[in-house]
């Protein structure tokens, strides 16, 4: 197990579930799904991209596994480690059990009045995964053929890596829906002080998967997440990555002080809606692009 029993207890007790027998992979339910679910409100995802919330499944095959410490994480960073080698889950496994574990996890809405009956009998069968939760996905040794495994039971994807594995990237036989890399410093310094890379050549890692993202016939999107006095600099070699990039879309989202970041961060880090949207305007003037889509709740614009 990559876990001890008591890291993963502590996982499960922030509401974490594990799949497979090698605790590498696992689910978790998302804000917006039980919010949904209850007629609350939904994830800026359906509103940008057409997703329904009460059916996504948000997951990792590799959740203690990072190659970067980012002062902005919600995550405990005690937790993260280096991909060991050895013997890890198949696609089909984690999956099924991911579905499994969220619907154990959904169960007791089933118990609740205020919960929407037509979202309570589609939210069992899930049909987007938000490669997402936790850890960097592109580590998994089968991401290719959890993709694949994703495609055959009729799943968008949603995949998001930080760009340290560009040969991960360029081995991607079977693209996901939609890629996300990230962004969070207009230049190696500002990276290195914000993100704290744990490998060598980080930063030109992340520029040769930049340099690779046009090559994708999927949707990309490059996310930028704004922490105030730390990352929202110089709108013009934000630019210039930007243009390498060639995203189909840009997500600027504001830090939001919750988890375990506001041990490292404080709520002065946290940008209000219009400071997001201001440094979102200058990146779209900037790159000849147009804000397209906003969630204010979730502090995040959409450059189209």
């Amino acid at each position: 197990m990559v876990l001890t029993t008591e890291e993963q207890k502590k996982m499960e007790y922030s509401g974490y579930r594990f799949a497979g027998k090698h605790s590498h992979a696992g689910v978790k339910i998302c804000h917006w799904t039980k919010k949904s679910i209850l007629n609350q409100g939904e994830c800026y995802k359906q509103k940008f991209y057409g997703i329904e919330s009460h059916r996504c499944l948000q997951m990792s095959p590799a959740i203690p596994f990072c190659n970067q410490k980012c002062s902005f994480c919600w995550r405990d960073l005690s937790l993260t480690k280096t991909w060991w080698d050895s013997e890890y889950d198949d696609p089909k496994t984690i999956i099924d059990d991911c579905i499994k574990a969220q619907n154990n996890l959904l169960c007791g809405f089933f118990g609740n009045d205020k919960a929407d009956k037509i979202k309570l009998s589609e939210c069992g069968k899930p049909n987007n995964a938000a490669i997402s939760l936790a850890g960097e996905p592109t580590f998994y040794p089968e991401l290719n053929g959890l993709i694949e495994e994703f495609k055959r039971r009729n799943f968008t994807t949603f995949l998001v890596t930080n760009g340290l594995l560009p040969e991960k990237l360029k081995n991607l036989e079977s693209e996901p829906t939609q890629i996300y890399i990230s962004l969070d410093g207009d230049s190696k310094k500002t990276y290195n002080s914000l993100c704290n890379p744990q490998i060598n050549d980080a930063w030109s890692k992340l520029m040769n998967s930049l340099e690779y993202l046009p090559s994708f016939n999927s949707r990309s999107v490059l996310r930028l997440t704004c922490v105030k006095g730390k990352n929202m600099g110089n709108v013009e070699n934000y630019a210039k990555l930007i243009k390498i990039a060639d995203p189909t879309y840009i997500e600027v989202k504001g830090y939001m002080c919750v988890g375990y970041s506001r041990k490292r961060l404080t709520l002065d880090n946290m940008p209000e809606h219009e400071e997001v949207f201001d440094f979102a305007s200058k990146i779209a003037d900037e790159t000849g692009r147009t804000v397209s889509n906003q969630s204010k709740i979730s502090r995040v614009v959409l450059l189209k």
